[in-house]
């Protein structure tokens, strides 16, 4: 019986786009890189673009350089799809609001909210605030205002509002129609499967 020799795939594993990222990432541009390297700026600003592939040797070296491990460069990254219809509904409080998480339960770097809101819906009240450190309010239909402290701030169709999540505030639908928004909320406040 004669063995079968597997092929090697036609195409580079592209891995231009990563050392990229990690050179520009800590500040180095690629005059710095090629210095520290000894490898020509035209030589690695191939690499970056996949033009050419780099030796087993030198993609060591850059990647020691970098602070990066060679695996690093050839691992899947962690693609987490979430469909409307399959995101959870959640209950912050608002009253009238349908609102849906649509990054995983588990993430804990950033939350990413979509509410559908009814004609007057309101997130109460009295202010509140939330344990983050900013909150982003991008309105995708509709209006909204946004009532704080000391100032009331009215959001139109396309409109985003950023401030510190610690801010006490509330929302309220206006208009007399129904608004759809997002609410981006960084770190996440919470996380967990429950």
């Amino acid at each position: 019986m004669r063995a079968i020799h597997p092929t090697a795939e036609e195409s580079a594993t592209p891995i231009g786009a990563r050392l990229r990222a990690a050179r520009t990432s800590q500040g180095l541009s690629l005059a710095d890189l090629a210095g520290t390297t000894g490898l020509s700026k035209g030589f690695l600003s191939r690499v970056e673009r996949d033009e050419t592939s780099p030796s087993v040797a030198t993609l060591v070296q850059l990647c020691q350089v970098l602070s990066l491990p060679v695996g690093a460069l050839f691992a899947e990254p962690e693609v987490q799809h979430i469909s409307y219809g399959s995101a959870p509904r959640i209950n912050l409080g608002g009253i009238g609001a349908d609102e849906r998480l649509l990054t995983p339960r588990g993430e804990q770097r950033v939350q990413l909210l979509r509410s559908e809101l009814e004609p007057d819906a309101h997130g109460g009240g009295e202010l509140y605030t939330i344990n983050c450190d900013v909150e982003v309010l991008h309105v995708v239909s509709g209006s909204m205002s946004v009532r704080f402290t000391d100032r009331v701030v009215i959001l139109h169709a396309g409109d985003a509002l950023t401030f510190p999540g610690r801010e006490p505030h509330t929302w309220r639908v206006e208009g007399g129609r129904p608004a759809v928004a997002l609410w981006i909320i960084a770190p996440a406040p919470w996380s967990g499967s429950s």
